[in-house]
């Protein structure tokens, strides 16, 4: 398990980056920074981000305030990992960190 968290390092490093100086207002616009997202819904407030050529997942909760989006990492795994979880209907919940 610690090999692959490494292994998501430098993935991890590169989203940040860009989500630094993101400007986000609406949810819908983290959709044009990372196409590759996916809002979930049900009210969970919750975006799936692919990380590392998309062999990684990270669920992350937003929440926008006044002039600033605050992202709150909730799970990073593997894209296997994510497809069990979602077959277990957790994305929406699970809160690992």
């Amino acid at each position: 398990m610690w090999r692959d968290m490494l292994q998501v390092k430098f993935p991890f490093v590169a989203w940040l980056s860009k989500v630094t100086f993101a400007d986000w207002e609406p949810s819908s616009d983290i959709k044009k920074t990372f196409g590759s997202a996916d809002l979930l819904g049900k009210g969970s407030e919750r975006v799936v981000f692919d990380l590392g050529g998309n062999n990684y997942r990270m669920i992350d909760k937003y929440v926008f305030c006044q002039k600033r989006v605050y992202l709150f990492v909730c799970w990073i795994g593997t894209h296997a990992v994510y497809d069990k979880l979602c077959k277990e209907n957790k994305q929406y919940t699970i809160n690992i960190y």
